[in-house]
C-alpha cells in the first residue's frame, strides 16, 4: 500500500469539524464513531509498519541463506569433477597399464 492510496490520516479524521443543521446528527455520537475509527486507523497502521519490517527482515535473511548455497554448490562442484578425473585416470592405468600413467 503506498502513501498515494491513503487518502486520511488518523489525525485529520480526529480535527473534521462537522456543519450543523437543524436536523442533522447527534454531534456526541458522530464524535464517538469517529473515535472508535481513529483507533482502528491506527492500529492498521500499526500492523502495516510491523508487517513491512517483517517482510524486510524476512527478505534479508533468505537472501543471506542463499549466497552461502550457491558458494558451497561451486566448491562442491570442483570437487566432483575433481574425484571424476581421479576415477578415470585410475581407469585408463588399469585399461591401458603403466605404459599409459607414464
Amino acid at each position: 500500500m503506498s502513501s498515494e492510496e491513503i487518502h486520511l490520516t488518523s489525525k485529520e479524521i480526529l480535527e473534521k469539524d462537522f456543519k450543523t443543521s437543524m436536523r442533522g446528527y447527534n454531534q456526541e455520537e458522530v464524535d464517538e464513531y469517529l473515535d472508535l475509527i481513529i483507533q482502528d486507523y491506527d492500529k492498521f497502521q500499526q500492523e502495516i509498519e510491523r508487517l513491512q519490517h517483517e517482510n524486510d527482515r524476512l527478505k534479508r535473511m533468505s537472501s543471506r541463506e542463499t549466497a552461502p548455497r550457491q558458494r558451497q554448490n561451486g566448491t562442491g562442484n570442483h570437487q566432483v569433477n575433481y574425484d571424476i578425473l581421479k576415477r578415470v585416470s585410475n581407469l585408463e592405468k588399469a585399461v591401458f597399464g603403466k605404459k599409459y600413467a607414464d
